[in-house]
């Protein structure tokens, strides 16, 4: 089936759906879903949204802490443009119905989280990626020029490779004119012309074992631009978020949110020891890298599985009225959080590269946008400061719509675009050889990319991955399209980039910790 529509959204996060709502009273929007709208890794950001909203916190201070989490990598330009734009995007998402806990002021109640020098984290509850993403699909199902296409997963964005031409990396006048995707439920592939695409997928986290990414999370956005032979960058920088519940087998891994800490909890060893003030004047509220490397070390060191957070010297009744859904989560396991420590571990969180965009949300493909995770924007540099990334996604998704509304008419349909080919192809009866191939990959991630690296492991790391690379595109050729090989296809992608990006760095810095290179915050 071929659809034409002005603005084609791949994701249903918040920057697909704040995109798609910016844009939809200029034209037709079609919303392209893996699954279901409110499956993304925006449902599961627990901590909140930062934005400057009171005294005496200031632009000046939130654009700093970004800075210095950053790690010398951030873009100066950039960070002042999402630090200044935050409020009037907040405004609006509680136009759209999103809403934030207050105090009994009626103020808005605001957090502290690591590497924040105020309390101004915007939240609801612990589950705040979950009000927003309610909020806004909301607002996306009752608009009429939206259409939601449920259970579609997208496969390949459409370029001048699909007419005959001939395509590299050095070209620089590559244009998107839609993609194809796979109708899941009737097993058939679909044609989307557009005007202005925007890639809005979400994260990587499932290409490692331990994650709190929801297990469709496989990269899909990023693998399908470097396809495309768009610029993808800084995918070494991987955000390990220090406190995961520890659950063994269990995937994702539940979230301890960040703003727990922030509220008051202290990490501890096993033995019952703290242990943050070894590695940073700041102690448990340190930014993540170090938090993360810290617990890391202190578990080799150790032998132990994992540490625990400590909150039973924080009152009983505001821990469970601010912190509901861990309180719960933990007490469906046998721990009561307001008596018991909390175990936990560190787990694949966040990606501060991707899909490189200007100022704008463009690509380095026409007609192309990105923005939220599968983004590289310049704001997180080598390291991300807590809770802003979904004001980073609403405030480029802004920008991506603002550009796309103003330069719509200067694109148009291609219409000679071929449906997509699979003659030749067969539906594989070896699912072991798809299956075997994702545990492989999520082995290789955890055993030699993780938290430390070294020279030796990511070299034994690109020398595996070559062989899965050549078994699956061999398998892929010859396969009739399904989720699962497309799904294993972008994870070869996405660790190839990491790995080949972790091995050009030759230095230690924020997220990428090597350690045959020095590093100023060494542990």
């Amino acid at each position: 089936m071929r659809h034409k529509v002005d603005f084609l959204v791949i994701g249903s996060g918040i920057a697909g759906l704040s995109y798609a709502l910016k844009v939809a009273d200029h034209g037709s929007v079609a919303i392209l879903t893996k699954t279901n709208l409110e499956e993304t890794n925006t449902r599961y950001a627990q901590g909140g949204i930062a934005s400057v909203t009171y005294k005496p916190d200031s632009f000046e201070k939130h654009i700093k802490d970004t800075l210095i989490a950053g790690d010398g990598l951030c873009n100066e330009q950039i960070v002042r443009k999402v630090v200044t734009e935050a409020p009037v995007q907040i405004k609006e998402l509680i136009k759209w119905g999103s809403h934030f806990d207050k105090n009994k002021k009626g103020d808005y109640d605001l957090a502290k989280e690591g590497g924040h020098s105020e309390h101004r984290i915007l939240h609801h509850k612990d589950n705040t990626g979950f009000e927003i993403q309610r909020a806004l699909s909301k607002k996306a199902e009752s608009h009429p020029n939206i259409n939601i296409y449920s259970n579609y997963f997208t496969i390949d964005l459409i370029t001048q490779h699909h007419l005959g031409k001939k395509v590299t990396r050095k070209s620089n006048n590559i244009e998107c004119y839609g993609a194809y995707a796979l109708n899941i439920r009737l097993n058939e592939i679909d044609t989307f012309l557009a005007k202005k695409t925007i890639m809005a997928t979400g994260g990587i986290g499932t290409v490692y074992y331990t994650t709190t990414n929801p297990i469709i999370a496989t990269g899909d956005g990023i693998a399908m631009v470097y396809r495309a032979k768009g610029k993808i960058e800084h995918m070494e920088f991987v955000q390990f978020h220090p406190t995961s519940l520890y659950e063994p087998g269990k995937r994702p891994s539940f979230l301890i949110t960040e703003a727990l800490r922030g509220f008051g909890a202290i990490l501890k060893t096993i033995d019952g020891k703290e242990f943050m003030h070894k590695y940073d004047k700041r102690e448990s509220l340190a930014p993540r890298d170090i938090v993360a490397r810290a617990i890391d070390n202190e578990m080799k060191n150790r032998g132990d599985d994992h540490v625990y957070l400590d909150c039973r010297h924080i009152n009983a009744e505001e821990l469970k009225t601010h912190f509901p859904n861990i309180y719960a989560k933990c007490l469906s396991i046998g721990i009561d959080i307001t008596k018991e420590m909390i175990p936990v571990t560190p787990a694949a969180h966040y990606l501060c590269g991707g899909i490189h965009v200007d100022e704008n949300g463009k690509t380095t493909i026409k007609n192309l946008y990105a923005a939220g995770e599968n983004s590289s924007t310049g704001l997180h540099g080598s390291n991300r400061l807590a809770s802003n990334s979904l004001i980073e996604a609403i405030v480029f998704a802004d920008s991506a719509a603002k550009d796309s509304i103003k330069s719509l008419s200067d694109s148009v349909f291609i219409d000679e675009i071929p449906d997509w080919n699979d003659e030749g192809t067969s539906l594989t009866e070896e699912m072991i050889l798809i299956t075997q191939s994702l545990k492989e990959v999520r082995q290789i991630m955890a055993n030699y990319v993780g938290i430390v690296r070294s020279n030796l492991r990511l070299k034994r790391a690109l020398d595996r991955l070559e062989i899965i690379h050549r078994e699956t595109e061999d398998l892929y050729k010859k396969s009739t399209l399904s989720v699962k090989i497309c799904e294993l296809r972008n994870s070869v992608n996405i660790t190839y980039l990491i790995i080949k990006m972790a091995m050009k760095r030759k230095e230690s810095r924020g997220l990428h910790y090597n350690i045959d290179y020095p590093f100023k915050n060494k542990i």
